[in-house]
């Protein structure tokens, strides 16, 4: 057999797209699979230059950041090259905004990284935030905050509308140095500079999401701390008073002396009191509900920009689980044909069923059969696994546990004990629910072995007291003792009697 020319883990209808980001502490490089609604990054690379270290008090950027970042975008040059990648996007942000030298540090990085850079404004950069939190949250309400090396952008954002928006210098390097390295004094100057900011009292009793690496860099600490059974970072809740409390440890206690410092990267470590100075000023002074954490900012921000208005309203979980299917499953029509055969079986169960839990349950039937290439005994377990880790935006956590659980419960008995630590993070209600639908998907895949069209010539509806499964005469040897005991299964679970009806 012939070696391939195209990676068959790889849509081929998609060119891909690079985003880099000189920011004040780091130079990123984003390569993405193509433009779309969910873009899946294909190369993720970064190097902490440093470069906005200095310039609150210098008024110019540190040279040896300058040699890092001209270093590290020389090496991004070449391998978007390797990667094949015709369109880079490269956006500076506030070190290279605010400093003396900026320009002619922007004219040594065009050279390096052989494209134009975009020097982006506090305004634009707080919008571009936002977008990319519009991208990869479920009906969002409340600010985004963006925290840099230099500057902090926030933005009130709900559903898709973005309302007001400002930058303020409170960056953590920027805060390094105006303080003197003392997370006292930066503190005055946090609370000083808030307090000059209209409408963040909007904030109260809302969700502020929290952007940035120093951000994320806290929320795995506090992650590891509560021995979390997941180990996502996107849609990570933490209550307000919560993160307060923890804010004020960090501010407290040297960063070494941290439970799993070893997960921050050294470079980030003298930034984390910074941050939680920032964190916690903000929650005293505007008081949320919770903090939510975003891995998506201003890159996806930048590549949700380009899409037409028909591709921003698309529902990003949906088309991730879409490509997925098409991906990973045996025949991806089958996937399309179990969320209509489904919808049915759920109307006429009576079961209360919200828009947002069809949506998830759409989900979960594109998602059913991607493990199949697994041993049959541990079909399940890596689909749980899959799912639980995809680079999936749009859902939060309990939402991405019924997903996973459904899928295993897909190739497991219903009442099997499956993963009982990320059922915690699953409402009763979602654990009932993937406990049915991977009962449904249990019967349908028995019938279909996950081919297309069949499952329209086989409704499976309630009525009057009882589940039936309907299906035609060619069909009857299907109905053995098998199928007959997976029906059986489902019907417990909803409290009918089964029947399978041939004809």
């Amino acid at each position: 057999m012939k070696p391939a020319n195209e990676a068959p883990g790889r849509l081929s209808q998609l060119q891909p797209i690079a985003i880099v980001d000189v920011g004040s502490n780091s130079v990123r490089l984003v390569a993405y699979e193509g433009l779309t609604r969910a873009p899946n990054p294909i190369f993720n690379d970064k190097v902490l230059c440093g470069l906005g270290r200095g310039v609150a008090t210098t008024g110019r950027l540190n040279e040896e950041g300058v040699v890092r970042a001209l270093k590290a975008l020389e090496r991004f040059r070449v391998l978007c090259k390797n990667m094949g990648v015709r369109e880079i996007r490269v956006v500076a942000t506030a070190a290279a905004r605010d400093a003396a030298n900026g320009p002619e540090f922007l004219r040594a990085a065009t050279k390096a990284i052989g494209a134009k850079i975009e020097l982006l404004s506090g305004e634009r950069e707080s919008q571009l935030a936002a977008l990319g939190v519009i991208s990869g949250f479920h009906k969002p309400d409340g600010f985004v905050g963006d925290l840099g090396g230099g500057s902090l952008e926030l933005a009130d954002v709900k559903g898709s509308r973005i309302g007001k928006r400002v930058s303020l210098p409170l960056g953590g390097l920027a805060l390094m140095d105006v303080s003197d390295r003392s997370p006292k004094k930066a503190q005055k100057i946090v609370r000083e500079a808030l307090s000059q900011v209209k409408g963040l009292k909007k904030l109260e009793g809302r969700t502020f999401y929290a952007v940035g690496g120093t951000w994320r860099s806290l929320a795995r600490l506090h992650m590891v701390q509560r021995s979390y059974p997941l180990n996502v970072m996107h849609g990570y809740v933490i209550p307000a008073r919560d993160a307060a409390d923890f804010a004020s440890l960090v501010e407290r206690v040297n960063a070494d002396a941290l439970v799993a410092i070893e997960t921050v990267s050294s470079g980030r470590r003298p930034l984390l009191a910074y941050g939680a100075v920032v964190l916690e000023e903000i929650i005293r002074m505007a008081r949320p509900k919770e903090i939510v954490i975003s891995a998506l900012g201003l890159r996806e921000g930048l590549l949700f920009d380009r899409l037409s208005e028909a591709e921003q309203k698309s529902d990003p979980l949906i088309e991730a689980a879409r490509d997925l299917n098409v991906l990973r499953s045996r025949a991806p029509r089958h996937g399309e044909d179990l969320c209509v055969w489904t919808d049915a079986f759920m109307r006429s169960t009576h079961l209360e069923e919200t828009v947002d839990d069809k949506r998830l349950r759409h989900a979960a039937c594109l998602l059913s059969d991607i493990g199949w290439r697994a041993h049959p005994d541990y079909r399940g377990e890596q689909s749980l696994n899959i799912i639980a880790n995809a680079a999936f935006v749009s859902i939060d956590h309990a939402g991405r546990a019924f997903l996973a659980l459904s899928a295993s419960y897909r190739h497991m008995s219903a009442d099997h004990n499956v993963s009982p630590h990320l059922r915690t993070l699953a409402t009763a209600r979602m654990l009932d629910r993937a406990h049915v639908l991977g009962a449904a998907t249990r019967v349908a895949y028995a019938i279909t072995a996950a081919m297309p069209n069949v499952l329209p010539r086989t409704p499976m509806v309630c009525s009057k007291g009882k589940l039936i499964l309907n299906m035609p005469k060619d069909f009857a040897p299907l109905a053995n003792d098998r199928l007959a005991s997976r029906v059986k299964t489902l019907a417990r679970l909803i409290g009918r009697e089964p029947e399978i009806r041939i004809g």
